[in-house]
């Protein structure tokens, strides 16, 4: 499938499923689920196949992401997968010389600092992934009407990572960057967004029913900054993928000031996080776009009749909404007990029923 093809959309076998009909804001045999960080994290199962394999040697090797994507799928009955991967896997593709270190995260060898180091950023093609297309196969015949959620992290994010050289509580040298060379950082994101959009073209080629643009410091502007030098390359992904017609999907964390101009940048769907209840959320946003959240992570250690009490609280919230895919407000946390996640998905669907 490309973009130019006549037959847009998810693939035909998961049109009909819950999670894509509620992208779409249609009618739903119940409110879908899946959570953020799903594939992996806090499964037993998924340690046991982890075990001694780094990070982003686990992300190149397709029988491996295959089986840990479907892992919670098995385990929890959710109404989506999402593809197992790492927002830096196209930049170590393209030869960006970076690691995934236990404890701290992604780490740049070599910062982007000046205009000479966009050059060590080049166009993404498919065979530098060769093994997200066979990985998305494999998944797609397991699946059937299961839709795979592909999913890439978002322009600024990845310039966070790639200026700061790694993690950053301030942004402080992305920030000098931005507001000190706001044309090399405009470049910068520009070069980004086609590389990510390479990224999701790769994954919805391959047959993933819907994506996700993950934006994990978006979070640290302000709107006025968010507009002026982030949201033109975040619509350029979007519009980039657009024409394929799958559901796609803009999340940040810590983005209750940004959400409106979060849903102005083209997803279809846009991912709040526990900050902002979700009928506020919808009133920020504005009408024709479905709402995806947003139970607080840490809620479920609390207890049963906590998670249920919390659960109520948004699904009471998201009962006007056009569209509503219940997911956490930000990734599942390491340490979460798996049958919780299991017992939420079964609640949800039940309550929910039509």
């Amino acid at each position: 499938m490309s973009a130019n093809d006549s037959s847009f959309g998810p693939p035909a076998a998961t049109r009909e499923s819950a999670f894509v009909k509620a992208c779409h804001r249609e009618p739903v045999p119940h409110t879908p689920v899946w959570f953020m960080r799903q594939a992996g994290r806090s499964l037993p199962e998924y340690l046991k196949v982890r075990e001694g394999i780094p990070m982003l040697e686990s992300c190149t090797r397709p029988d491996l992401v295959a089986e840990i994507t479907l892992q919670p799928v098995r385990r929890h009955g959710v109404d989506a997968a999402v593809y197992y991967s790492d927002i830096v896997v196209p930049l170590k593709a393209i030869g960006v010389d970076l690691d995934i270190k236990p404890g701290v995260g992604p780490v740049i060898d070599e910062p982007v600092r000046a205009r000479a180091d966009l050059d060590r950023l080049r166009a993404l093609t498919p065979d530098d992934v060769h093994y997200v297309t066979e990985a998305v196969g494999l998944l797609t015949a397991e699946l059937g009407a299961t839709p795979l959620i592909g999913f890439a992290g978002a322009p600024f994010t990845l310039a966070s990572y790639l200026v700061e050289g790694g993690p950053s509580r301030n942004h402080e040298r992305t920030k000098a960057l931005m507001y000190g060379d706001p044309q090399l950082w405009a470049d910068l994101l520009d070069r980004l967004a086609d590389i990510t959009a390479a990224f999701l073209k790769v994954q919805i080629e391959a047959g993933a029913s819907a994506v996700q643009l993950f934006d994990s410091w978006v979070g640290a502007l302000s709107p006025a900054d968010y507009r002026r030098y982030v949201q033109p390359a975040s619509a350029k992904v979007f519009a980039e993928v657009a024409g394929y017609g799958v559901p796609r999907i803009h999340f940040g964390v810590g983005t209750g000031e940004l959400l409106h101009d979060l849903g102005r940048a083209g997803a279809d769907v846009v991912g709040v996080d526990w900050r902002v209840p979700l009928d506020e959320a919808a009133r920020r946003v504005g009408p024709g776009k479905a709402l995806q959240g947003n139970l607080d992570p840490a809620v479920l250690f609390a207890g049963p009749e906590a998670v249920r009490a919390k659960t109520t609280e948004v699904l009471e919230a998201a009962a006007g909404l056009e569209g509503h895919i219940f997911n956490l407000g930000h990734g599942v946390l390491p340490t979460t007990p798996p049958e919780v996640l299991t017992a939420l998905v079964a609640d949800v669907h039940e309550r929910t029923r039509r």
